[in-house]
């Protein structure tokens, strides 16, 4: 479900909320917490039956399974491999089967196999990532399995991580659903974080949106130089707010619910290499694919050739999971080879210069998100172009078009760029216990309210993958 939609914004998320504290055993607020959250999803994708009903097998699969490598340890690793290939199946299934179909009708001449129209699951993704982290970790011994249905239903399908993460283990929340404890200064606390993601969300990625819209409604082969970098450093920060403010708002609803949901972020864009990029920018995602892909396939202790492997592995898988379009391949293909060169000779030339490095992450950033924007390599190379207009004009088709957009959004890619840094975090950690404080984020809060009102929920960005 979307935050940022009204209905859930002032009904769903109040009455959950006021519901669950009022309730006075932890039992039955875990009970109303799974109910509100299989609802919730439920309301949210009405008119999609599929989306709920996928969503329970996968809960009632993955739970029974465990329990199976549990009681009969001599056929675990059989019954481990079921029930990977089962949870995987259905990601697989959903994401790709139409893009494989319509591949092999375009590679086949006469071949006309009917491509599959279903809706892909929001969250799917998700989920499904944290169910493989939860067999996985029974499976290798590391946490026991969950009796209790109603427990790891709630660790699942729980509403404030469901759609857009982020990805928390199950070793983590396990101790915290048993207690399901409501404190009066973790909903405090709670909701000024949910109000400073809302804003991040509604205040900056939304209102940056437009800068990327209007380089699209231009056509990329119009617009000029200037305003192919602007638009596309407006595209970094709208991602930025957009992601970051969702991760926000879904740790402020878990602490208000009792919960500390893991970090996603740790101000990525003040990084010196794209490998500390990606271990700043989701950081669930990141520690996931560590922890399961990247360790178990060897790391980096089988020399460089082995780990070059492995990391291609990675960034190739990761760059899949977004999405199904080559420009996801390429994009990840691009993050291995910037990674990989940053573990050799050219890793050591950053750390000793750090100007450098700030000059090249500020190049790097926001080309890196250039095949994940477009939507398409085609449209990729046509911006390039444009950022890199050689033996062409630079001015494009409309030389004055920067100067339009810079009046109408230089402040506000001004304010995002500060925003980026750690200067909002070291404020609301000095002045958060200010009695001003609170009548601030209200403010802000009206400000998203006029904002919403005015000009509609846009949905968040990651919830498509």
């Amino acid at each position: 479900m979307s935050f940022t939609n009204l209905t859930v914004l002032l009904g769903f998320l109040p009455l959950v909320l006021a519901v669950y504290c009022l309730l006075p055993l932890p039992q039955l607020r875990l009970l109303w917490l799974l109910a509100a959250s299989l609802g919730g999803y439920a309301w949210s994708n009405r008119g999609e039956p599929l989306c709920l009903l996928l969503l329970l097998l996968d809960i009632l699969f993955s739970y029974y399974m465990a329990l199976l490598m549990t009681n009969q340890p001599s056929r675990a690793r059989r019954y481990y491999r079921i029930a990977v290939g089962g949870t995987l199946g259905w990601l697989l299934l959903f994401k790709y089967a139409a893009a494989v179909v319509t591949a092999f009708n375009r590679t086949l001449p006469g071949l006309s196999l009917p491509v599959p129209g279903w809706t892909f699951p929001v969250g799917l993704s998700f989920y499904t990532f944290q169910v493989l982290s939860y067999l996985t970790d029974v499976y290798r011994g590391t946490i026991p399995a969950e009796r209790s249905l109603v427990r790891y239903g709630t660790f699942v399908a729980m509403f404030p991580k469901l759609v857009s993460g982020p990805l928390a283990r199950y070793g983590l929340l396990a101790p915290q659903l048993s207690r399901c404890q409501v404190r009066g200064e973790a909903v405090g606390l709670g909701l000024r974080r949910f109000l400073l993601g809302l804003a991040a969300k509604v205040l900056l990625a939304d209102r940056l949106a437009g800068l990327w819209q209007a380089a699209g409604t231009i056509g990329y082969d119009s617009i000029s130089t200037p305003l192919a970098w602007m638009a596309l450093v407006g595209y970094s920060l709208q991602l930025y707010f957009d992601f970051w403010g969702y991760s926000l708002m879904a740790q402020g609803l878990g602490q208000m619910l009792g919960f500390s949901l893991p970090r996603n972020f740790d101000c990525p864009y003040l990084s010196r290499s794209m490998t500390e990029f990606w271990r700043r920018w989701h950081m669930t995602l990141g520690a996931w694919f560590r922890d399961y892909v990247y360790i178990p396939l060897g790391g980096s202790r089988r020399g460089r050739g082995m780990t070059a492997r492995n990391l291609l592995i990675v960034w190739l898988l990761t760059g899949i999971w977004h999405g199904t379009g080559w420009n996801f391949l390429v994009w990840g293909l691009l993050l291995f080879l910037l990674i990989w060169a940053e573990k050799g000779a050219f890793g050591r030339f950053l750390g000793g210069h750090p100007r450098l490095a700030r000059v090249y992450m500020t190049l790097a950033i926001p080309l890196s998100w250039l095949p994940f924007a477009a939507g398409s390599l085609g449209a990729a190379a046509v911006y390039f172009g444009r950022l890199f207009p050689l033996g062409g004009g630079a001015a494009g088709a409309f030389a004055g078009d920067y100067l339009k957009y810079g009046r109408s959004y230089g402040l506000l890619l001004l304010i995002g760029l500060v925003c980026a840094t750690r200067l909002p975090e070291r404020f609301y950690r000095r002045y958060r216990t200010r009695r001003w404080m609170l009548p601030l984020l209200l403010v802000l809060f009206a400000l998203c309210l006029w904002q919403l009102a005015r000009s509609g929920n846009d949905p968040f960005l990651y919830e498509q993958f």
